[in-house]
């Protein structure tokens, strides 16, 4: 047993939480499933009702398990105090000495340029206001494959750090070859330089986090030397689009009391969300190694969703986790339309559904086998309530159809007449409605009266209106997703994997085309099920109308919520604001700012800025610097390579640039004498002929 008092009793009160939990689902799943048996026509006595009593039970308990997560975060956040959280230590002062190392890494795989240099740039200048930006260094880590985007960030790298004077406090580095995708990006960065830092805290590209709380949960890892893994419950700013604006309004207006829910439940045993943390170097890259699992992919191979299997590791290893849920400044960007959220969940699918391979991992903590089985229901309950609809309207055409039976097997001189409630039905749905939605009021509640931030969204009547319309559109868009969740568990199950690209980060609105190829089969399986429920239980349709008409209007919503127009009204109406547009940070206003001036900045030779692998080989002073950095870690090339490099030189200069393919533009850019070779007769041969034509086809 831990000598240390408060240890023991941060895990004494861990246990009882948990135990109560379990009791507050597991009961009320049980009533409920006992309701729905008494609502059914046979009472569940035929296998078909069986099935949905199961079904239903599991989807209560998953529903209940965030209603009670809210719950727990409503009472903490109304208290103002929590004795565990981990801010506390803010309060203790730092024992003096020498001030930690932290780098503070942006991983990138082909993203938008501008606004990963406005976000680095953000955060460098946010880190200078705090008076201790010489304790930290900021690392991109590119991960790009395309010649012209690594060129492209490259050019920008060297600007930013030219404007900024950050010499030696910016860094680049772009990996010659994408292994294990980010987890593997990381691991890359612990290997070259891990040793040189106290802490690492991991970013997105769409990052953005203000200076003072990076130093503070610095502060807090210096107080609480056990503490190996510190997430913050970043804020989602950024978006015009409908979809995107009422994503970050439930962010701002309800995720606050999930995190502090999440805190109450969890503890030193939180999850890591793959960014927006901090994390003591030393025991990540001593216990963090991912393994890699047999068979092939999907569900075996790399570990795509690294982050909820390092936090397992790191708590397997004596370490905690923790959430700081009351730590503010730590923003990201959510997808801004529906096409590009659902093919992030897919990924992020066949990621959870291989945690299953890992929940009875030696030495795991059971929180983390929960945490896992948690990530894994994210999906799998869209399946569920799938076949929770399927079986339901089976039951209702197969009654429609043969009709009630109404002699059971076993003699009996009575028949059993089955008896339909319509309003134990209602009672059923009210209940589970309020699982979903009374969270919303309580959040509202909380807002006005506790802590008084409704001017931040727009004042109080605008905010209730923002939450009925969150609740509106969340309503009409849940079926869709929950369709092509079931899709993708199914798909994933079977053996299909999926490649692993960068998210679309702008505003471009979804196209008809588009939409038609993504919704086109579930806008026909819609009319073909609700067609088969109309037809042979008319009545029955109406309880799932719905859900299928949803599914049926599938390309119409999926379009109007990608365009920024309806976004942009309702801002201008006061609706669906956040804090991030009412009363921004500095930092917000300055992202936004920096995105636009890197986006419109000019371009030496009036080239293209994505013309990335161009403008090396013509500007001389990105030609100078890519030899420069070449020069560094120079390598005597072998007589073959030497061939290799002047044939790619005589290609390029006689057929162009795009003549070269992928693979020969990655090897010219590292030879520094090729580089200078096709520079200098580019500006010279012909009087610069060459030069002339490039440009002209650019």
């Amino acid at each position: 047993m831990s000598r240390d008092p408060q240890k023991r009793h941060a895990t004494f009160s861990t246990a009882k939480r948990r135990s109560v939990l379990t009791l507050l689902i597991l009961i009320p799943s049980a009533l409920a499933s006992a309701y729905v048996g008494s609502v059914l026509p046979d009472k569940g006595s035929t296998p078909l009702e069986l099935a949905i009593i199961i079904v239903y039970s599991i989807l209560f308990a998953w529903i209940s398990v965030g209603f009670w997560t809210a719950i727990m975060g409503w009472f903490t956040l109304m208290r103002r105090y929590d004795r565990f959280a981990v801010s506390h230590a803010l309060a203790e002062p730092l024992a003096p000495g020498d001030a930690p190392r932290t780098a503070v890494l942006f991983p990138i795989c082909n993203e938008d340029t501008p606004r990963v240099m406005a976000g680095v740039k953000t955060t460098y200048l946010s880190l200078q206001r705090t008076g201790k930006a010489d304790q930290f260094d900021i690392h991109i880590l590119s991960d790009s494959g395309s010649a012209d985007k690594w060129m492209e960030e490259e050019a920008a790298w060297a600007g930013l750090v030219e404007e900024l004077g950050a010499q030696g406090r910016i860094f680049y580095r772009n990996r010659k070859v994408n292994l294990k995708r980010k987890s593997g990006n990381v691991a890359d960065f612990c290997r070259r330089h891990g040793r040189d830092y106290t802490y690492m805290a991991v970013f997105d590209a769409d990052s953005v986090m203000r200076g003072d709380t990076l130093c503070d949960m610095v502060h807090i890892m210096e107080r609480r030397p056990r503490i190996g893994i510190l997430q913050t419950a970043p804020a989602c700013f950024g978006r015009d689009t409908l979809l995107g604006r009422l994503q970050q309004f439930a962010n701002r207006a309800y995720g606050p009391m999930f995190a502090a829910g999440l805190h109450f439940w969890q503890l030193g045993d939180a999850q890591y969300w793959g960014h927006n943390a901090l994390i003591r170097v030393d025991p990540f890259m001593r216990h963090c190694g991912l393994p890699r699992l047999s068979g092939k992919p999907p569900l075996g191979g790399d570990i795509l969703s690294h982050d909820f299997v390092e936090a397992a590791l790191m708590r397997r290893a004596g370490w905690e986790v923790w959430l700081a849920f009351d730590l503010t400044g730590s923003w990201e960007e959510c997808p801004p339309n529906l096409l590009s959220e659902l093919k992030r969940d897919r990924r992020w699918c066949q990621g959870n559904l291989q945690h299953l391979r890992l929940l009875f991992t030696e030495g795991l903590f059971p929180a983390h086998r929960v945490l896992f089985l948690n990530g894994a229901m994210s999906y799998v309950s869209a399946l569920l309530w799938f076949l929770f609809l399927m079986l339901s309207s089976a039951e209702a055409v197969l009654q429609a159809v043969v009709g009630p039976s109404y002699f059971a097997a076993t003699r009996s001189l009575f028949p059993a007449w089955p008896v339909w409630q319509p309003l134990w039905a209602l009672v059923l749905l009210a209940t589970t409605g309020v699982l979903l939605f009374f969270p919303k009021v309580l959040s509202y509640l909380m807002i006005v009266l506790k802590t008084r931030r409704a001017r931040q969204f727009g004042g109080a009547a605008r905010l209730l209106t923002s939450i009925v319309l969150e609740v509106a559109f969340s309503t009409l868009l849940a079926p869709i997703r929950m369709f092509f969740h079931s899709k993708f568990v199914c798909i994933t199950l079977l053996g299909r994997k999926i490649g692993w690209g960068s998210q679309q980060r702008d505003d471009r609105p979804t196209t008809w085309r588009d939409a038609l190829r993504f919704h086109g089969g579930g806008t026909l399986f819609g009319l073909l099920w609700g067609g088969i429920v109309w037809l042979y239980a008319p009545r029955f349709f109406w309880w799932i109308a719905p859900i299928v008409l949803p599914i049926v209007l599938s390309m119409p919503l999926s379009v109007l919520t990608s365009h920024d127009a309806p976004g942009r009204w309702l801002r201008r109406k006061g609706l669906l604001l956040i804090p991030e547009e009412t009363f921004p940070d500095s930092e917000i206003v300055d992202v936004t700012r920096f995105t636009v001036e890197f986006e419109n900045a000019p371009v030496p030779l009036g080239l293209p800025r994505e013309a990335g692998f161009l403008r090396t080989l013509l500007d001389p002073a990105l030609n100078g610097l890519r030899r420069a950095l070449l020069l560094r870690h120079r390598r005597n090339p072998g007589e073959a390579a030497r061939a290799r490099n002047a044939q790619l030189v005589k290609k390029v200069l006689e057929g162009g640039p795009n003549a070269l393919s992928q693979n020969e533009k990655q090897v010219l850019l590292r030879d520094p004498d090729g580089l200078l070779t096709v520079h200098r007769q580019a500006w010279t041969a012909n009087d610069g002929a060459v030069r002339k034509a490039w440009l002209k086809r650019a």
